[in-house]
């Protein structure tokens, strides 16, 4: 009798939605900045228009890194600003070498 009661609330329960966007910043410890941008039709002007969003996203093995293509989850509230989960990296970002001097030494990047 439990168990029916358990499929009821979680059947009656919203789906969670999911999005895709672009990783812009790890600088927090577990966490991740989520850029979603979805393309919009203007209401007066008949235009698509390109609107943006940030999410602060859970990332708890901290395998994303900037430039990464990855999917998010909504979920219960982590903390103030962190409703989102991530649930799959889907690419990588391609690696960049350091930047070199008239040397051939790589320059730190606060100096660049």
């Amino acid at each position: 009798m439990g168990s029916d009661q358990q499929q009821t609330a979680s059947s009656e329960r919203r789906r969670r939605q999911e999005k895709v966007g672009l990783v812009t910043s790890t600088k927090m410890q577990k966490s991740v900045v989520v850029t979603v941008s979805t393309q919009v039709m203007h209401p007066l002007y008949k235009r698509v228009v390109r609107r943006s969003k940030n999410f602060l996203a859970h990332d708890g093995k901290s395998e994303c890194r900037v430039g990464d293509t990855v999917r998010i989850r909504e979920t219960r509230p982590l903390s103030r600003r962190k409703r989102w989960r991530v649930v799959q990296v889907i690419a990588k970002a391609a690696e960049v070498a350091p930047f070199a001097d008239a040397q051939g030494k790589p320059v730190p990047e606060s100096a660049a």
